[in-house]
């Protein structure tokens, strides 16, 4: 991370207003914003509308050297109770096209979304986004996946924007897929600018609606038995190690209904960090200290969160802020 840069939030605030016709709002909670249900305020919070309103107020921020998240679902991260210093921005950019065999998708489209509108164009291939609770332009940026597929089976190229601003067409294999991750997780400096997805192409198969609607509904059903649906989390927490799966190993351990504060190890799934008693961004990430500890300690396999901490996490060497910035999820 870069330094932040220090910035009058009310002045910002009026400039992005006056230049861009973009609402913020000062200190605004974030974890109504999450699926953890977790994360203090943002300084500043915007929304983004459309692709047209990401890239001008990406390029603003990045113009004045202005610290900032971009945030899509929030699902897969956890935002620390201090919150998050200088400006948020929620990317609601939510425009698809189906073209021929492909879905073009902006990158704010929830997963779920783009799986049901392909459905009703006889589009197969997308299934799997049902299971997924983030948005499009967070699932390139991880290589989301379920159900045995991902996104590096269905995609045929992004727009990204570089850190000149200026947007480029990538394919998967420049982007890097790997099993939960791409090349845009990782920067070449800790000073470097990210880079961040605006919108989508997948390449699809045609069959009929029923054919795609009896996998949806055989999907819907396995989540509804195998994970614990309606409560807040952000998903699978842990990587699965190579040839062993995180959630065999926790309930191996033991460790399914360990609680800290009001964060608890699920019953139904051991690989998902349920917020079930209103808890905090510290107990959610200290019960996943805990649950990785005890599993190293018994099984000699170092699990690894698959969710990023986004935020001000203080200065013990455990909770300082490891995310990417502009990481939408």
């Amino acid at each position: 991370m870069t330094a932040a840069t220090a910035f009058d939030p009310i002045a910002l605030g009026t400039e992005i207003q006056r230049r861009l016709g973009v609402k913020t709002s000062r200190d605004e909670p974030l974890a109504r914003f999450t699926t953890m249900r977790v994360g203090g305020p943002a300084d500043l919070f915007a929304v983004a509308h459309n692709a047209f309103e990401l890239r001008a107020l990406v390029k603003f921020v990045r113009t004045r050297g202005i610290p900032h998240v971009v945030l899509g679902r929030g699902s897969d991260v956890v935002i620390a109770d201090a919150g998050v210093r200088g400006v948020v921005i929620q990317v609601r950019a939510e425009g698809t096209e189906v073209r021929d065999d492909r879905l073009i998708a902006e990158a704010g489209v929830p997963m779920a979304r783009a799986a049901t509108v392909t459905q009703g164009a006889g589009l197969s291939g997308l299934e799997f986004g049902l299971a997924i609770p983030g948005s499009v332009g967070g699932a390139v940026w991880a290589n989301a996946g379920a159900h045995e597929s991902d996104v590096k089976a269905i995609l045929e190229g992004a727009m990204v924007m570089t850190a000149d601003g200026t947007e480029v067409r990538q394919d998967p294999e420049a982007l890097e897929l790997g099993y939960r991750d791409s090349r845009l997780k990782h920067r070449v400096s800790p000073d470097a600018v990210p880079e961040i997805v605006v919108s989508a192409t997948f390449r699809l198969t045609s069959a009929t609606p029923d054919e795609i609607r009896e996998r949806l509904d055989d999907i819907r059903h396995w989540r509804q038995a195998h994970q614990p649906l309606g409560i807040p989390s952000a998903g699978s927490y842990f990587r699965n190690p190579l040839d062993d799966s995180a959630g065999r190993l926790i309930d191996a351990a033991g460790l399914k209904g360990t609680r800290l504060g009001g964060a608890s190890v699920s019953e139904k799934h051991a690989n998902f960090l349920i917020n079930d008693r209103k808890g905090t961004a510290a107990d959610v990430r200290g019960l996943g200290e805990l649950v990785r500890t005890e599993v190293a300690r018994r099984y000699g396999v170092q699990l690894e969160p698959e969710v990023v901490f986004i935020g001000d996490w203080g200065t013990d060497d455990r909770w300082v802020q490891t995310t990417e910035p502009e990481a939408v999820r």
